[in-house]
């Protein structure tokens, strides 16, 4: 071992010089004494961790003042139909005919339908209607749609053939036609109509989850499931899936809107909610023989279902914004 001298030492860099200064020195042929080694800087970008996905997601919702402003309404929606009941000044199945057809006034803030009943009420009772058959509704069509999109997409072949043709003879029909068709077989009721909205919805979920699918499955991790030997459901739904769920998410908010529609659509044709069940599409329905002698009792209802519809379209397309961080909002 040569002997560790002064001039050696003074080549050598002190802790906290650069790293180039100590590649130098050990290039030059400066030997360092046992169980040393040579100081380079600790860069601490290394080290710093990354940004949470969901936090920037969320920034960027909040960002977009539409999605932001979307978002509380629906909040406030939530509330009043899981409250609404408690707090409503009357009943709303409840008839009067001596006060029928009043205007909005200070006892009956959105005025009084055909029957004498408060629309104030029967407004805030059929928001959890609305929001009841639009959530069960996009369950159904979401859960069955994943699943056929998943299979067809996943195993190819004459199965997605299959799948994907029953699809598409489902699509080839206008969505409110083949739900009134369901309607008449199965009979009136909220029931029914859940079912019947839900079925005509699938076709949308499964082809989306069917296209994310086909990309994803060519990804090389996937080829690695494979070979590792897991199952077919396990890479499905552990691999597959949430690589599609942004797609999914954004693709379900705006299905609730549409549920919510064709809800409408089927109680203003008298097969959805039956009387005297308070439901926005139903009250439009029944009032529209008082246009205009009294306009208040469509203007309400209407408001209702427009301002929820719009609502939810405007937190799909924040929320697609969010997911996607090429468009992301900073």
């Amino acid at each position: 071992m040569s002997e560790w001298n002064q001039s050696s030492v003074d080549e050598v860099p002190t802790m906290g010089s650069g790293s180039q200064k100590a590649d130098e020195t050990l290039a030059m042929g400066t030997a360092l004494p046992d169980g040393e080694i040579p100081p380079y800087d600790f860069d601490e970008t290394l080290h710093e961790r990354p940004e949470n996905q969901w936090l920037e997601m969320w920034r960027s919702l909040v960002a977009n003042k539409a999605a932001l402003v979307s978002l509380i309404f629906i909040v406030f929606l939530v509330l009043v139909a899981i409250f609404g009941p408690y707090v409503t000044p009357y009943n709303p199945i409840e008839t009067d005919m001596a006060s029928a057809l009043q205007t909005p006034s200070a006892q009956h803030w959105f005025g009084t339908d055909q029957l004498g009943m408060d629309i104030f009420s029967r407004v805030i009772a059929g928001t959890r209607v609305s929001l009841t058959v639009g959530l069960l509704a996009v369950s159904i069509a979401l859960t069955t749609g994943i699943i056929l999109g998943a299979i067809a997409g996943y195993a190819g072949g004459w199965v997605d053939t299959v799948i994907m043709r029953v699809m598409d003879m489902m699509l080839a029909i206008p969505s409110i036609l083949l739900a009134i068709t369901l309607m008449a077989a199965l009979g009136k009721g909220i029931d029914k109509a859940v079912i019947a909205i839900g079925l005509v919805s699938i076709p949308e979920y499964a082809r989306i989850v069917r296209g994310n699918i086909l990309s994803i499955k060519e990804n090389d991790y996937i080829a690695a499931a494979h070979v590792v030997g897991l199952s077919d459901a396990r890479i499905i739904f552990r691999h597959v899936l949430p690589n599609a769920l942004s797609v999914i998410i954004v693709r379900a908010t705006l299905g609730i809107s549409s549920a919510i529609l064709d809800t409408a659509a089927l109680g203003f044709l008298g097969l959805g909610v039956q009387p005297p069940q308070a439901e926005w599409g139903d009250m439009l329905g029944r009032a529209r023989g008082f246009i205009f002698q009294a306009p208040h009792t469509l203007l309400f209802p209407g408001m209702a279902i427009t301002a929820t519809v719009l609502t939810f379209n405007l937190l799909g397309d924040g929320l697609r914004d969010a997911l996607d961080p090429r468009a992301r909002i900073k």
